[in-house]
């Protein structure tokens, strides 16, 4: 089997998707495929580990790498900070790793301005509805709070459009198939070969 570089996947979702489930199960299915933690200023939750979950580092600190120009997005939600690496990304990819990018659609706007090679895929329930009754199902919101979502859901669909493939997770084993296919079609582009690799095996062309 021949050596890919690592390539960037953009993931964006609208809250309730099963983004996170379906990222998941889809980085126990495939090697060389990992998740990049984000920075954050927000305290860390019950359960959640550093450089894990999030790398947590205070105001002083992101404002200093934001203007250091180290973020390939950022954003402030709630009074807090929250931003994607430059370095990690670059690191795994160079490792040889796929990096899989969970981030809203502001980010993918952010990395997309930039010009920068990428992957996109957006993640969605097979309705508003299923998406309603599935934040219902979570119990930990209040009605004024699911509408929001809803509302901010609506807002964020529209962006599809704008990303490379459109993933249905109304089913969860059918969708973690469909996200393993579109990663592992794009492992075996021509464009993914990594020259050096192919050069010491065959020869330059």
């Amino acid at each position: 089997m021949y050596i890919n570089k690592g390539r960037l996947y953009i993931i964006s979702a609208p809250s309730g998707t099963g983004k996170t489930t379906l990222c998941g199960e889809v980085i126990k299915r495939i090697p060389n495929l990992k998740e990049s933690v984000s920075y954050t200023t927000r305290p860390p939750r019950s359960g959640e580990r550093n450089d894990i979950n999030y790398t947590f580092v205070d105001v002083e600190t992101f404002k200093s790498m934001l203007s250091a120009d180290e973020f390939i997005e950022w954003a402030e939600v709630h009074q807090n900070y929250y931003g994607t690496s430059i370095k990690r990304i670059k690191e795994i990819q160079e490792s040889g790793s796929d990096v899989l990018l969970d981030i809203d659609t502001h980010g993918a706007r952010q990395i997309r301005a930039k010009h920068i090679d990428a992957i996109y895929i957006f993640i969605l329930a097979p309705s508003l509805e299923t998406l309603r009754t599935r934040l219902d199902k979570r119990k930990t919101e209040d009605e004024i709070s699911i509408n929001r979502r809803l509302g901010k859901a609506r807002d964020e669909i529209k962006e599809c459009l704008f990303y490379d493939y459109i993933v249905i997770n109304g089913d969860l084993r059918q969708a973690a198939d469909d996200l393993t296919a579109i990663i592992l079609s794009n492992r075996l582009r021509a464009d993914c070969l990594d020259a050096d690799w192919f050069e010491a095996k065959f020869g330059s062309v």
